[in-house]
């Protein structure tokens, strides 16, 4: 089944540089997004629960900016998926942007496991 391309918002109450290293660092993401994490040159491994690591490969980044990422299973097609962090020109304000792929039929659960991934990154940058 084909995915489809979804994008979230989420507010951050903290410095872009910082939250850049929580989302381009196996440390970083280690601290929210796996429960461990290795990275070797552009492949990172994801493992969660002592289960086997899952594959993903850091397909494109800018410092500071944002890092996109291909897991193994969707090589060969367009699926990925990035974390950008936006900053409003006017206020200043900071967001993180989530850019990824979901079957037809997973949006809420999709939407479900970001918002829960985020709100444990806030609680590490004590920004909840």
């Amino acid at each position: 089944m084909a995915k489809h391309k979804v994008h979230y918002e989420f507010p951050m109450h903290c410095l872009s540089e910082i939250l850049y290293e929580y989302l381009a660092t196996a440390e970083g993401l280690s601290e929210w997004f796996a429960d461990e994490v290795t990275e070797k040159g552009d492949d990172f491994f994801f493992s969660w629960g002592g289960g086997p690591a899952e594959k993903a490969t850091l397909i494109r980044y800018k410092p500071e900016g944002f890092v996109r990422f291909r897991w193994e299973e969707d090589e060969g097609t367009k699926n990925f998926f990035e974390m950008t962090i936006v900053i409003d020109d006017i206020t200043e304000d900071l967001s993180l942007n989530i850019t990824d792929f979901c079957e037809d039929g997973d949006e809420e659960e999709n939407a479900m496991y970001w918002e829960n991934l985020i709100e444990n990154l806030r609680i590490k940058l004590g920004a909840a």
